[in-house]
């Protein structure tokens, strides 16, 4: 049984990866063959796809640059004996597939957004799985590309060079980092972009003019609408590609550690082959009516990712008997699970319009923008609650449940079990990832509609779907910052595992002294604690430096283009476009650059205990922020929507525009800073291990 556990199902998770991509190819084609309506909805989705493109062009130029200089870092390092050779090829490898998977989406995505508006003429249900069957081409791309990937390399190394099971995740750890660079510079340089056209185009559009959102007659309407592919699309996927293949990896080492054999690391890879055959299933149950009730939208989608769920814990505990001949650790998966789901509804309740934490907040507009945007940030921080007893919760059953215990000894099958918990809430991601995908589609759609002069009943529509894509992309983004969480903390115990394998290499003990009264190890958990506000400040920065470009641009136009405000002149929108490009790419290298030296500065100079304070800090800090600043957006965002519908004074009411100002506050919370961070705790691990052989050689204290 062993020999076909460690021999035979790599090969079965390779072709769960590839069934993943045929379903993804499969809901493609399906998308592109509904109609793009007019020739004038046409133009407007050409001008939204040329956008898009071109601006990840000029990105992916510049971090091809940042990749060639870290591979040949990385192999300097080689040269010298600190890393294996497999290593620079590893991490190349997942900044690829990683910026592949958010290219596809974006692509996908721009070619169904008037799809989308097309289809909503004829009903709101039609217009749902067009969108839905977009976002599943994006979710079920970052799974097969991510399973494809572990899948090619654990063949690779086990069947072709012959490693043994630690020096196979051991050099698979690597391409987590690739994986994350890539994302951080696509969620960064995305959500920039993004919220500067978005935060642009309302200040001066919908406060200072007083036109509709998505008016055609507002240059920065099109690159707001690039920017929902650019970094709700093209950044997300690099993102939740990320994270998905960071968990499996992190826990594939931590089982190898645990049992000394490659039968733990399969595992994961199992589980995720699983949870991509339940995401198919559940594709197939999203369905709604004609009413634009929030609640029966939210029903159509749950009904696909709840039997999803269901299916994979049916599934996984035979399969974990059959690997592992023990049920213990099937509860840390059904744990994972659990909590995933658990805060998904506690994102929902905290978020979605429906309940009372926004219509309270839409409440607050009533006495002006300050007390709006005092409400927003009260209730992100108040929802960090009910994630931080969640996620506390399935990391001490996991841990304790599969066997682990106070003293260091017990510790290994424990950690496992926090790993493969992370597994769990991330298995179902590909039908997860459709339903937070398909928003910025919707949202398109809306954007479309309006500038083509659609029937106001078409834009009812895709209003409905994209204020249901607001909560469903908070609830995505819960899911991703939870299994950050339990995905950093393996990766702490396998940064720990890596220095042991370096201190036996050099033949010298590890002082495992990570005792919160040592100073190195507190100053290390207080640089760590810092670095997640350092990062939010500096993205936060660079969205309103880049935002202010907008305004001056789109009140110069307003200004000096005769005839714009009459609707009988055009306005420049390719300035706009532009405009956000470049302040965009100009502004995400500092952050990025700073994530990635921080742990390798730290480690120099304090150790590698230093080093473990800091990741701990930047966890336990990181995790909240970016918790507060994803539900305190989403807030903001519905409560606006939420006054449109006609509570309030609706629209053009002094409580609408006070919603308005706080959704403009709250859009790089949601959509630049929060998300970004949990890509960051991650990072910031995955330097440490790769990083790992030279702090041991080199520090100062």
């Amino acid at each position: 049984m062993d020999y076909f556990i460690e021999n035979c199902l790599p090969y079965v998770t390779l072709a769960g990866a590839l069934v993943a991509l045929l379903f993804a190819l499969f809901s493609a084609s399906k998308v592109l063959k509904f109609s793009e309506g007019n020739d004038t909805m046409k133009k407007i989705s050409v001008s939204i796809r040329k956008g898009a493109n071109a601006y990840l062009k000029r990105q992916y130029t510049i971090v091809a640059a940042f990749f060639a200089c870290m591979f040949v870092v990385l192999c300097l390092m080689a040269v010298f004996g600190l890393l294996t050779w497999f290593v620079p090829f590893a991490f190349i490898t997942g900044g690829f597939f990683s910026g592949l998977s958010g290219f596809v989406g974006m692509k996908i995505a721009t070619a169904s957004n008037a799809r989308t508006a097309n289809a909503c003429i004829e009903s709101l249900n039609r217009g749902l799985r067009v969108a839905f069957s977009a976002g599943s081409v994006m979710g079920f791309t970052v799974v097969g590309l991510g399973l494809f990937d572990i899948s090619v390399w654990f063949i690779l190394l086990k069947f072709v060079f012959r490693l043994e099971a630690s020096a196979i995740t051991g050099a698979m750890l690597t391409f987590g980092m690739g994986a994350s660079s890539m994302a951080l510079f696509a969620r960064v340089g995305g959500g920039i972009f993004t919220k500067a056209a978005d935060v642009g185009a309302d200040l001066v559009g919908k406060v200072e003019a007083g036109i509709p959102e998505d008016d055609p007659r507002n240059p920065a309407v099109i690159a707001d609408n690039v920017g929902d592919n650019v970094g709700d699309v093209a950044g997300m996927g690099a993102d939740l590609y990320e994270s998905y293949v960071g968990s499996i990896i992190s826990a594939s080492a931590l089982g190898v550690a645990a049992f000394g054999s490659l039968k733990a690391m399969a595992l994961p890879l199992v589980l995720a082959a699983l949870g991509i055959l339940a995401s198919m299933l559940g594709t197939f149950l999203v369905r709604t009516g004609e009413s634009t009730d929030q609640k029966q939208l939210l029903r159509a989608l749950r009904r696909g990712t709840n039997t999803s769920a269901v299916l994979i814990a049916v599934l996984s505990l035979p399969v974990t008997y059959y690997i592992l001949n023990d049920v213990r650790f099937y509860f840390a998966i059904l744990a994972g699970l659990v909590a995933g789901v658990a805060i998904g509804a506690v994102t929902e309740y905290f978020t979605s319009d429906t309940y009372r934490p926004t219509k309270k907040l839409a409440a607050t507009s009533e006495t002006g923008s300050a007390t709006i945007i005092i409400g927003g940030i009260s209730l992100g921080m108040l929802s960090t609650i009910l994630p931080i007893l969640i996620v506390s919760a399935a990391i001490l059953l996991s841990y304790f449940v599969c066997g682990g215990g106070i003293a260091s000894a017990d510790a290994s099958r424990g950690l496992y079990g926090i790993a493969l918990a992370a597994v769990g809430m991330l298995s179902t991601l590909g039908i997860t990832l459709a339903t937070d995908a398909y928003g910025p589609v919707a949202d398109n759609a809306g954007g479309i509609a309006e500038m083509a002069g659609l029937d106001p009943a078409v834009r009812e529509r895709t209003d409905a779907l994209d204020s249901l894509g607001n909560t469903t992309a908070a609830t995505g983004k819960g899911f991703a910052i939870g299994s950050a969480a339990l995905t950093a903390l393996a990766l702490v115990a396998s940064y720990i595992d890596k220095i042991k394998e370096v201190a036996q290499k050099a033949g010298e003990t590890v002082v495992e002294n990570f005792n919160l009264m040592n100073p190195v190890v507190l100053t290390g958990l207080f640089i760590g604690a810092c670095l997640p506000f350092v990062f939010a400040a500096l993205t936060m920065e660079s969205v309103g430096k880049a935002a202010q470009s907008i305004v001056v641009e789109v009140r110069r136009q307003f200004k000096n283009i005769t005839g714009l405000m009459e609707g009988k002149a055009e306005p420049d929108y390719a300035s706009c476009v532009d405009l956000c490009t470049r302040s965009s790419l100009r502004e995400m290298v500092l952050p990025t650059v700073i994530a990635i030296l921080c742990p390798i500065a730290v480690g120099l100079i304090l150790g590698y205990q230093g080093v473990v304070g800091l990741l701990a800090g930047a966890t336990a800090s990181g995790f909240l922020l970016a918790i507060f600043m994803s539900n305190s957006g989403g807030a903001w965002d519905n409560a606006k929507k939420y006054i449109e519908s006609g509570v309030h004074g609706g629209k053009g009411s002094d409580s609408h525009k006070a919603a308005v100002v706080g959704d403009t506050v709250g859009d790089p919370f949601k959509d630049t800073s929060g998300p970004s961070i949990n890509i960051l705790i991650k990072l910031l691990s995955m330097v440490s291990i790769v990083f790992a052989a030279l702090v041991f050689k080199y520090h100062i204290f």
